[in-house]
């Protein structure tokens, strides 16, 4: 956004910049051990059932949703119902009616706080505390010294939940849907692991998880010949730039061993999702332990994509592996 045109809630800049910290590449690299073992525990239970098993339940969903809730400590105990919270969330997102999840919604508020107010009684009194990404949000301070706003830090918790598992899932489901659907690029990448971070771009490309986001003007612009008013909603739609022909040959071939070109499904400058170092990590751990563990993997049929109009995934994807 070279002209300043957009904005973000100034809130979310200020969190924003706490955070980056996090995640550079060397700081994911570390999160490397834990999702192989987490995702070699959810192969082991796949490999354990009856032959088939739905990528996105059985997989997809449950290894950020759980890589995200460790890291803003949310002890093993809770985990199951921090991943229900999370699939609330979601639902809420795409229902015609989210009044109806306001209950479970308020419960993860609820649950969240209590989170937060503990970790900042523990900051308070010096105390020792786990060096998390809770600890980052609930001990910022603003310009007085006091600790930041509390209906700030919980909105950004929601969305390090939502932002930090729902669009991974995605990108695992919609990458697994395209290279299965013709077996002939699942094999390709059996004879050649090092063409799988070319096959994660070419999924973020081909299928982005967001399909695109809302962005609020400061300003009015001319664009094309239209007044954009100061104050207006534009709607950034990331599918439709990943297939400029300009930029992409043949743009509506999913091509494995495309050479990689900059796409948008992750934004673009000051609004570049903070999160895309982790979501690649995970997806090709989980891409390449399924390579090895499950090479006859194949699909039963393309499922059901997610309910959100503005996101990109399968809800559901039956996959076999015997």
């Amino acid at each position: 956004d070279p002209a300043g045109m957009l904005c973000d809630p100034p809130q979310h800049t200020f969190y924003r910049k706490l955070l980056q910290g996090w995640f550079t590449p060397s700081a994911v690299e570390a999160l490397r051990e834990p999702v192989i073992e987490l995702t070699n525990d959810l192969v082991d239970k796949i490999l354990a059932g009856g032959g088939t098993f739905d990528a996105h339940d059985d997989f997809a969903f449950p290894l950020p949703v759980f890589i995200i809730a460790r890291l803003l400590g949310v002890p093993d105990t809770d985990l199951d119902q921090f991943k229900y919270w999370s699939d609330i969330q979601v639902a809420a997102m795409g229902s015609a009616d989210p009044a109806k999840f306001l209950e479970e919604q308020q419960a993860f508020l609820e649950y969240m706080r209590s989170q937060l107010m503990s970790r900042r009684e523990q900051i308070s009194e010096g105390e020792n505390y786990p060096d998390d990404l809770l600890s980052v949000v609930a001990g910022a301070r603003d310009e007085t010294g006091d600790f930041a706003g509390e209906s700030d830090a919980l909105s950004v918790l929601n969305q390090l939940l939502v932002g930090g598992n729902e669009t991974t899932t995605s990108l695992i489901t919609n990458l697994l849907w395209r290279l299965l659907e013709r077996p002939e690029r699942w094999q390709r990448l059996l004879d050649d692991q090092s063409l799988i971070p070319r096959a994660i771009e070419e999924s973020l490309r081909f299928d982005p998880p967001v399909l695109g986001l809302y962005r609020n003007t400061t300003k009015d612009v001319l664009l094309h010949g239209q007044i954009i008013p100061a104050g207006s909603k534009v709607y950034i739609h990331y599918a439709a730039a990943n297939r400029d022909a300009s930029v992409f040959p043949d743009p509506d071939n999913f091509d494995v061993g495309r050479s990689p070109q900059r796409h948008m499904s992750f934004g673009l400058g000051v609004h570049f999702c903070l999160g895309a170092t982790t979501a690649r990590l995970e997806a090709e751990v989980a891409l390449r332990v399924l390579l090895n563990r499950t090479p006859d993997l194949r699909l039963v049929n393309s499922g059901e994509r997610v309910g959100p109009f503005f996101l990109w995934g399968r809800k559901t994807l039956p996959l076999a592996w015997s």
